[in-house]
């Protein structure tokens, strides 16, 4: 068996558009598994949504299996997450994953302060996830490093950073690292042995007009520097996430295996 890209996943929020019926995902399942990729992340998959979803976790599990997939990560709501934690647990349970994030804060505005309270919402949830075999992770873009009015040196990621502890986990998203004007280097120094997934996709600057997200190897961010950095970090799962595709996103899903999977991931 082939191990060229053996530490790649879908983010599936990529092809969200098809997943809507169950027959959509296991199509596009299929898809996946022919490029390579041995896993994805199950988020916004639509047959999987709502109060009585098309696929359940159980069925999802089938899908994966029947494509040699794994699950190693969701996005969860957090309502639910808080509320009906056991019901989360036995989802995670069948879909045979041990790891979900939240895709971004459910809180207003977004400081140091909202974060802090944040953290003492969280902290029993972390606790009884973690005693259920599932960690639990939050996903960054920009808004989580705007600057404090009172300390510009301070921002809301600091407090998941330096405030977090060793149990929250961190699904770091480069692009809106760098999109933030940070260095994605140092932010994977300061986040090691927190970070099991992180998402990847690519800047690229298209004459006339500004950065967009492009596949991975069609963009200028430093990849042959920032790959290093995540293995040292500790990162075990690298999930490409595409919000936007200019082109079909199944073409910019291989674009991205083939140069990740070049770079001996």
């Amino acid at each position: 068996m082939s191990t060229k890209g053996k530490f790649l996943a879908v983010q599936m929020y990529t092809i969200r558009e098809f997943t809507k019926t169950g027959a959509d995902l296991a199509a596009s399942l299929k898809k996946i598994a022919a490029m390579g990729y041995p896993a994805v992340q199950m988020s916004a998959v639509g047959c999987m949504g709502g109060e009585t979803p098309e696929v359940s976790a159980a069925e999802a599990k089938k899908m994966l299996d029947d494509n040699g997939l794994i699950c190693i990560a969701t996005h969860r709501a957090w309502p639910a997450l808080l509320n009906e934690t056991d019901k989360e647990i036995e989802f995670h349970h069948a879909l045979g994953c041990d790891f979900t994030a939240i895709g971004g804060l459910p809180v207003s505005p977004h400081t140091p302060h909202t974060y802090r309270e944040w953290l003492k919402e969280a902290a029993p949830v972390v606790a009884k996830l973690k005693a259920a075999g599932i960690r639990f992770g939050v996903h960054n873009h920009s808004h989580e490093f705007i600057r404090d009015t009172s300390d510009p040196r301070l921002n809301p990621m600091n407090v998941w950073i330096d405030e977090g502890g060793p149990d929250l986990m961190l699904e770091l998203d480069l692009y809106w690292i760098d999109h933030a004007g940070l260095n994605c280097e140092r932010i994977l120094e300061r986040s090691h042995g927190r970070v099991p997934v992180i998402h990847l996709k690519d800047k690229e600057v298209i004459p006339g007009d500004g950065p967009v997200m492009a596949p991975i190897g069609e963009g200028n961010m430093d990849w042959p520097h920032i790959i290093p950095a995540c293995q040292r970090a500790g990162v075990r799962w690298y999930a490409v996430e595409q919000d936007t595709c200019r082109r079909d996103p199944f073409d910019c899903l291989k674009s991205s295996f083939d140069f990740l999977a070049g770079m001996g991931l």
